[in-house]
């Protein structure tokens, strides 16, 4: 099966990597980036490796983590997808359970 994502077509049919891209500081794994900067060069450094995706996470999914804000997340994430979706040979998916965050990201 191909999956036609942007101006990319992934091929479904054998594994595909995907690039997890924490920008909260509060990361689950403890790799969290705030700096767009320093984000936009790991996410280029995962495409490098051979990431198909880029999933941007803007909150922590780490046990007794404190919530943050639809407006934190978004000034965590907008400006990171902004800068990679300008990548034509990016596909994109952001990690959130927030509505507002889901859609300033489309």
């Amino acid at each position: 099966m191909i999956w036609k994502a942007r101006d990319s077509n992934i091929d479904l049919n054998k594994p595909v990597l995907m690039g997890i891209l924490n920008i909260s500081p509060d990361s689950f794994s403890g790799d969290g980036v705030s700096a767009e900067a320093v984000a936009i060069k790991f996410a280029r450094a995962m495409l490098a490796q051979g990431a198909a995706i880029i999933d941007v996470g803007g909150e922590s999914s780490r046990p007794g983590t404190s919530a943050v804000s639809a407006c934190e997340e978004l000034e965590w994430v907008v400006p990171v997808v902004k800068r990679l979706a300008k990548m034509k040979s990016v596909v994109i998916s952001v990690d959130t359970r927030k509505p507002e965050v889901a859609e300033a990201v489309l």
